[in-house]
């Protein structure tokens, strides 16, 4: 998570654009589609059907995140002014605390949209109203991290909330869009080339989905050009040649540097990631963030999988049979990988397997054995529910 080079009921929204935009920027004239941060307004109808029906894998996973922690009415947000994040040993203020009551405001949002109890929209409000009150700024060394982190999902409860009849006063959205257009934008827009990979794409998870709860066209075409620079600077594919490619910026530069950066790895074939010599908690942290990006992008009719469909096919299979125990070959880490991962393949699998009919065998069978997918804590939260089987419009 440390830098390497520093330390080594759902109410009608805007309708879906009907086409998709191949990679590129939004016209300015086109308005965004809401509820459209992660979840669309068609997923969550299909959702609430799902568990209305009691169809499995969503019942479960809908009855998994209901008895959380996070799903309780008597949750009770602590929201700081400073939150203190430090990249080392030393204890943070805030980190935990701030994390976790944003995955809370998403679970009651869910909850909301799902039940239609308003005690969950109640509950998702006091979070939020709680944290835009009184939070002002990130500091120490993991700021970006920790507001990448907290802002995807804080991101994601206010666009469902305030776009499903919920009550959210008009106060109160405001000063939430202050919120986030202060203490968190410019945290997570910032350039990071050397920092390891999950960087960047988290923070443009957050990124994306900030611009998308703001209206805002800068934002968010700025999101797009930053995950087209370096996803394929994360994820290699043969045919960008001997080395992986860099993201912009960047002052990897020669092949030992980039050894040093890919912790190790020398040897570069499909589906190898930055940080799978790291260990794959790290890797799943990136093809969540990836997929988050994308399928955000595309319920607002642009599609950014297009463009890196094979590099998420690949890592997709090589990072799935060797997490569910294939032994790894010399050539990839020495032959030691630490097999890690989170809860982190839902959405990709979606796209590839629901919407493409693109097969990922090894990947399909770790998302099964893994589901209900609940939360990693972090930014990654109950996506069996939302994104199994559902690819939508």
């Amino acid at each position: 998570m440390a830098p390497l080079l520093a330390g080594l009921v759902v109410s009608c929204g805007v309708s879906s654009p009907q086409t998709r935009t191949a990679a590129r920027a939004r016209p300015k004239d086109a308005g965004f589609a809401h509820p459209g941060v992660l979840v669309s307004k068609d997923q969550l109808t299909a959702v609430r059907k799902h568990v209305d029906a009691g169809k499995q894998p969503w019942l479960g996973a809908f009855l998994a995140m209901r008895d959380s922690k996070y799903g309780s009415y008597k949750y009770q947000a602590k929201p700081y002014a400073t939150v203190e994040c430090p990249p080392d040993t030393r204890p943070g203020h805030g980190c935990v605390e701030e994390r976790e009551d944003a995955i809370a405001a998403y679970t009651q949002a869910l909850l909301w949209s799902i039940t239609g109890k308003r005690e969950h929209a109640a509950k998702a409000i006091e979070i939020m109203d709680a944290w835009s009150g009184k939070v002002r700024r990130h500091t120490e060394g993991n700021a970006g991290l920790q507001t990448a982190w907290a802002g995807s999902s804080w991101a994601r409860a206010g666009e469902i909330v305030r776009h499903t009849g919920a009550g959210w006063s008009k106060a109160g959205v405001t000063r939430f869009q202050s919120m986030l257009r202060t203490a968190y934008l410019p945290e997570v827009t910032r350039k990071v080339p050397d920092f390891n990979g999950n960087w960047d794409l988290a923070m443009t998870d957050a990124a994306i989905g900030i611009a998308v709860f703001l209206d805002d066209h800068q934002a968010f075409d700025a999101a797009l050009r930053r995950f087209r620079d370096r996803v394929p600077a994360y994820f290699y594919l043969e045919k960008d040649g001997k080395v992986p490619l860099t993201p912009v910026g960047s002052t990897i530069d020669t092949p030992q540097k980039m050894a040093t950066y890919w912790f190790g790895q020398k040897r570069y074939m499909d589906g190898v990631a930055q940080e799978t010599c790291r260990n794959f908690k790290h890797v799943g942290y990136s093809l969540a963030a990836t997929a988050h990006i994308a399928e955000t992008a595309w319920h607002q009719g642009v599609d950014l999988y297009s463009g890196v469909k094979d590099r998420l096919k690949a890592a997709l299979d090589l990072h799935a049979r060797y997490q569910l125990g294939e032994a790894a070959p010399a050539w990839l880490c020495g032959g030691r990988v630490d097999r890690n991962m989170g809860p982190d393949v839902e959405v990709a699998l979606n796209h590839l397997e629901d919407r493409l009919d693109v097969h990922v065998p090894a990947a399909h069978r770790l998302a099964e054995q893994s589901r209900p997918a609940g939360t990693d804590d972090l930014f990654v939260s109950w996506e069996t529910l939302t994104h199994a089987g559902n690819p939508a419009a």
